[in-house]
């Protein structure tokens, strides 16, 4: 199918090329004010060209600079800023993500590491690879940053069951193969109460606590419990084993009879509305190996204590899809948009202790 041929408003100056084998293409803040993010996303093969700019934020004349933002707000390709110094706030903000040198980083809006280019071209790399669920997960994160958090889980869940049936994903089951459906456990959350408290334990140590269809229901059921029952005054969630919550378990990827089923029993049967309501009462205890709806989950709790161990990944991009229990809606509400789009597409673990830094826990404990 044939879209059209890509022209590039006059004037534009472009770095780089169109060959993904060249790396990122960088563009100035004066390119981006004139429209560049603006040229059409697909290629005459039909195919998304091009899905991360990397903005080299030098400075410009303050109405460069407000162009510029306006220009990112509506871009629909993802916009990364690559800032040797400080950068002008309203442009970070307007961004998807900002990469900075080891002395920037102070804002939400921006990352600092110790090679800004090598990070932007790792970021530029995960893009290329799975472009469709880039491209959705940062038009949820901006589409959902100010809406109530359950109409913000169905839109989440929306995308996720899209990318569910497309091609990424499949390239990424094909390349899984064939699993065997986990065992079931006798009990795979354990709960004690005493008065006024009730002690939530994840108990599949033997899959990393994996959150299957089996932990995931006994899971919302302790949780319904304790938001039916005003009488339990805290609520707290932990794990066994070496690690607090692996994600998703790999073998029930792909197994939902229907999209539609999918989507409902993300919403209505998962835990995350649940740890929401009851976020005021809740407090979770993290460690080992937080990955998927392990970091996912927790970020909806009114406190985080996390062992000095523990370290959180979102790795969904790299299978196809975004994360889908609730870690677009629950993560940037403590860390904003721009640091969860971070740990999203880098795929990389984010410690204890950046994760301190960062917001994303409340407090480091042995």
């Amino acid at each position: 199918m044939i879209i059209g041929r890509i022209r590039r408003p006059a004037g534009i100056r472009i770095q780089g090329g169109r060959d993904p084998m060249a790396g990122p293409m960088h563009i100035s803040v004066a390119d981006l004010a004139g429209g560049a993010a603006a040229v059409p996303l697909f290629g005459p093969d039909g195919e998304v060209h091009d899905p991360l700019l990397i903005v080299d934020l030098e400075s410009a004349a303050p109405p460069t600079v407000e162009r510029a933002a306006r220009q990112a707000r509506s871009s629909d390709r993802l916009l990364v800023g690559l800032a040797k110094g400080e950068a002008h706030p309203e442009l970070v903000r307007a961004l998807d993500l900002t990469v900075a040198g080891p002395v920037g980083g102070a804002g939400r809006g921006t990352v600092a590491v110790a090679d800004p280019q090598e990070r932007v071209g790792l970021l530029y790399e995960a893009a290329e690879r799975n472009p469709q669920a880039t491209l959705v997960l940062r038009d949820v994160l901006r589409t959902t940053e100010g809406m109530p958090v359950p109409a913000a889980l169905d839109v989440e869940s929306y995308a996720y069951s899209t990318l569910l049936g497309g091609a990424e994903f499949a390239r990424w089951l094909g390349t899984r193969g064939p699993r065997t459906l986990p065992p079931e456990a006798a009990d795979p959350v354990l709960l004690v109460r005493d008065a006024g408290h009730l002690r939530i334990t994840l108990n599949r140590p033997e899959r990393r606590n994996a959150y299957g269809r089996q932990l995931r229901d006994a899971l919302a059921d302790a949780l319904r419990l304790a938001v039916l029952d005003e009488e339990i005054g805290q609520v707290v969630l932990d794990g066994t084993g070496p690690a607090f919550c692996s994600g998703g378990d790999l073998a029930e990827f792909g197994t939902t009879p229907d999209l539609t089923t999918a989507h409902l029993v993300r919403t209505r049967a998962g835990a995350g509305r649940l740890i929401h309501q009851l976020r005021h009462r809740m407090e979770v205890h993290v460690h080992g190996s937080c990955v998927g709806a392990g970091a996912e989950l927790p970020a909806f709790a009114g406190r985080i204590v996390a062992r000095p161990d523990a370290s959180f990944r979102l790795p969904e991009i790299s299978m196809g899809l975004i994360p889908g229990a609730g870690g677009t809606v629950s993560i940037p509400r403590r860390i904003g948009r721009w640091r969860t789009l971070y740990i999203a597409l880098s795929g990389g673990p984010l410690d204890a202790h950046a994760a301190l830094a960062w917001g994303l826990i409340d407090e480091m404990a042995p």
